[in-house]
């Protein structure tokens, strides 16, 4: 792991530079630049709103605030859409940049860190735009606003470990990454972001609770509609998973790193 470390500090040049082509890349010649990188998921929010709380007409057990339902919401939007985008980049990252690593000698742990990168910078927008829309209506959680940072790290640990796994994998067996991204659309709605858990079943919610992102939606409600610190206990079971599939995906990764390239 610290050689990986390494190798990653050495390249930290190419590291930052290709994170800032990929986000001037993806906007270049848009009208809009990178504004594109929040309006997709304030679409999204502002059309579930709309639909759950305007014409559902649901609403959140015990929190009579107008903005309950959307701070519920964006708040479990903002953990998905980092998990997702750092899922979806780094399944793909090995078989996308099959040229650069055919033609240029550099370690291969550097793309899932650009791919890592890429995803936070734009889950960072999204985030600053959430707090300041938390400030300004006056629903700002105060000082549990910094455990958000413990939360977003083990939902990026545990996205990059799976990542970083699936995409190894992905190589020998191509299907890997569409199974992925089909998966993903099932996961979205076993995880409690869009309706409340205590609206399911007791049955389910005891199935919905082995969904290690089910504590880290919860722990980002607790902090922005509970205005709480989070139960620390209850992370303990995501950040289990993401450490034992990082010590998983290392091992898959130098077992089959000097195939990647002779097979791509």
């Amino acid at each position: 792991m610290l050689e990986l470390a390494r190798q990653a500090w050495r390249f930290r040049g190419f590291i930052v530079g290709s994170v800032r082509r990929e986000f001037a890349s993806r906007y270049l010649g848009t009208q809009l630049g990178a504004l594109w990188s929040v309006m997709h998921p304030l679409a999204l929010i502002a059309i579930y709103t709309l639909v759950f709380s305007g014409v559902m007409r649901s609403n959140l057990p015990g929190h009579d605030s107008r903005f309950a339902y959307s701070i519920y919401l964006t708040a479990g939007l903002v953990l998905w859409t980092l998990f997702g985008d750092l899922l979806g980049r780094c399944v793909g990252t090995f078989v996308h940049n099959a040229n650069l690593l055919k033609k240029v000698t550099l370690p291969k742990i550097t793309l899932p860190i650009i791919a890592s990168l890429s995803a936070l910078v734009h889950c960072g927008i999204l985030l600053v735009l959430f707090v300041a829309f938390l400030v300004v209506s006056g629903e700002f959680p105060g000082l549990p606003v910094v455990a958000v940072v413990p939360v977003l790290a083990i939902a990026v640990l545990f996205a990059v470990a799976l990542g970083t796994f699936l995409a190894t994998v992905n190589v020998f067996y191509r299907d890997v990454e569409q199974t992925t991204a089909l998966v993903l659309q099932f996961w979205f709605w076993l995880t409690p972001i869009v309706y409340p858990i205590q609206t399911l079943p007791a049955p389910l919610r005891e199935i919905l609770e082995w969904n290690p992102l089910w504590p880290l939606v919860r722990a980002m409600h607790q902090i922005f509609v509970e205005r709480a610190f989070p139960q620390w206990s209850g992370l303990l079971y995501p950040l289990v998973c993401a450490v034992v599939l990082a010590i998983a995906a290392k091992a898959m990764f130098e077992r089959l790193s000097n195939e990647l390239v002779d097979e791509l």
